[in-house]
């Protein structure tokens, strides 16, 4: 018989194949999902990680499944991050410059090209439909007011945990941002993006174990403050209202 572990990995590879195939069916993917959520998964996960990253080509690149495509990806990236970062060129002078010169080149190519018997160049015509932008438009606006709607939460709620976390995100960001650039903290996000969820996706029980027993003790501290002076700031607080009202 097969123990745990070779059970999870004999499921994600079913699954991928049923994927890749485009053969799979709602039912086929909501039976592994039944089986997956017997375990308790990081953020409350109840999907694969595959799954939960949209099983497509993206999720193939950013979980290194198309090993040669996520490499030329991270190889580009790479190069374009040391190229504007760290030999100095300016991102506004390049696009110029490359634009500057495939201008001069097609120019003299169709111009020139008759005197040495080669034909010209075809460009395509090229129309971007007006609904990829409506598209991008609506996902931005929906965006926006999930936002307004998470903004309005934290400042107006009363669970001090929730401020507390977006307070710690944004000292962090702001210590960040004073230690690198903004196109080095692009940079730091995309190499995250690229190794993290594929270092989690191969070590996901050990993972999972650790996050759940971290998770249980970070309650344990929260109650211990929560108690000791969260509520007792509650209680002192009422009470200067009270005494202000009396």
């Amino acid at each position: 018989m097969l123990d745990p572990v070779d059970m999870d990995i004999a499921d994600s590879d079913f699954l991928n194949n049923q994927l890749d195939n485009g053969d799979s069916s709602d039912s086929d993917i909501d039976n592994y999902c039944m089986s997956f959520t017997c375990k308790n998964r990081l953020f409350g996960r109840q999907k694969p990680l595959h799954v939960v990253l949209g099983a497509g080509v993206s999720a193939d690149i950013i979980l290194w499944r198309n090993k040669q495509i996520s490499a030329y990806i991270f190889m580009g990236a790479t190069l374009t991050w040391l190229l504007f970062e760290r030999t100095g060129y300016n991102l506004v002078v390049f696009v110029c410059h490359a634009s500057l010169l495939s201008l001069t080149a097609l120019f003299l190519w169709y111009n020139l090209g008759s005197f040495i018997y080669v034909s010209p160049p075809e460009i395509p015509e090229t129309i971007l439909p007006q609904h990829l932008f409506m598209r991008t438009a609506i996902s931005l606006t929906a965006t926006y007011n999930q936002a307004l709607r998470s903004f309005r939460h934290v400042v107006f709620g009363t669970d001090i945990r929730d401020f507390l976390s977006v307070a710690l995100v944004l000292w962090v960001l702001s210590v960040v941002g004073h230690l690198c650039s903004f196109l080095s903290f692009l940079y730091i996000v995309f190499v995250i993006l690229m190794i993290v969820p594929a270092l989690y996706d191969n070590l996901e029980d050990s993972v999972d174990s650790f996050a759940e027993k971290a998770l249980i003790a970070i309650n344990k501290q929260y109650a211990v403050l929560d108690e000791k002076v969260i509520q007792k700031l509650k209680k002192s607080v009422i009470s200067s209202k009270n005494g202000k009202q009396q």
